[in-house]
């Protein structure tokens, strides 16, 4: 597990989903005043994220490795993150063999952008894996006002913590949103235990037009995200580092949603 000493004052703040890691994102992440960040990219085997996330670890910035999952076909994808994950898993099982897998991990899942676009768990699906979840995402610069509106209702709805991330994509919204922690996170599992326990937190956002920009910049990075380019190489090809083919145990080929 990722460790660093990083907060001083028994508070911590944490950027709960960052898609990308170089020094930029170190420095930027520092220059804003966080504590920890989740490291949880696309498509990323475990052990690469992890080796990545010990990499820029030091005394100020703790970089915690996460797997956010791609589950079941393309036209059915849902995703999941957890936090600091004990073993490998694979993408593209179905949600509930993804669930199952990790259900058993001394990880915190999370539910990022509920019923964003054709990419998230659904209130339904929250609600059948409500007693496996330990937070849903109600904010992240990705959203349109109507996405957080409808992501604040399934949370209410379900009684289940909240929490907000920057989802960055790009440096540039490092730090846009983030959740403070009533205490210490120095540790990965100081930040899982955290979310398991429901500890006590609040979340910000910046305002103001810098941050619509930045939100509007990071909602166009999906057109490019998901090119057919991108579903080629993900979905024809199969040679992602996390297809269930690859560096996994035999049992998870037979998983695979698209066999």
């Amino acid at each position: 597990m990722a460790t660093g000493g990083v907060s001083t004052d028994g508070e911590s703040r944490v950027d709960l989903h960052v898609k990308i890691l170089d020094e930029g994102v170190v420095r930027r992440a520092k220059a804003v005043g966080l504590d920890a960040l989740v490291y949880a990219p696309h498509f990323e085997h475990l052990s690469t994220i992890r080796e990545r996330a010990a990499r820029f670890s030091d005394d100020e910035l703790l970089v915690v490795p996460g797997r956010e999952f791609f589950t079941d076909t393309w036209t059915n994808r849902k995703h999941v993150l957890a936090v600091d994950p004990d073993e490998p898993v694979p993408d593209f099982l179905t949600l509930e063999d993804t669930m199952a897998e990790i259900a058993g991990q001394d990880t915190g899942i999370l539910v990022p952008h509920p019923e964003f676009l054709t990419l998230s768990m659904t209130e339904s699906d929250i609600a059948a894996y409500a007693d496996r979840v330990d937070a849903i995402e109600v904010y992240n610069p990705k959203h349109w006002p109507w996405d957080d509106r409808r992501a604040r209702e399934i949370a209410r709805d379900s009684g289940l913590q909240t929490f907000i991330s920057s989802y960055a994509h790009l440096t540039t919204t490092i730090g846009e949103a983030w959740v403070e922690f009533d205490r210490a996170i120095d540790s990965a599992a100081d930040l899982v235990d955290a979310l398991r326990s429901n500890a006590p937190r609040r979340m910000y956002h910046r305002d103001g037009l810098s941050h619509l920009l930045k939100r509007r910049v990071e909602f166009a990075h999906l057109g490019w995200e998901n090119t057919y380019d991108k579903f080629k190489r993900v979905v024809l090809e199969g040679n992602e580092p996390t297809h269930p083919a690859g560096d996994y145990p035999d049992r998870f080929a037979e998983m695979n949603a698209y066999r």
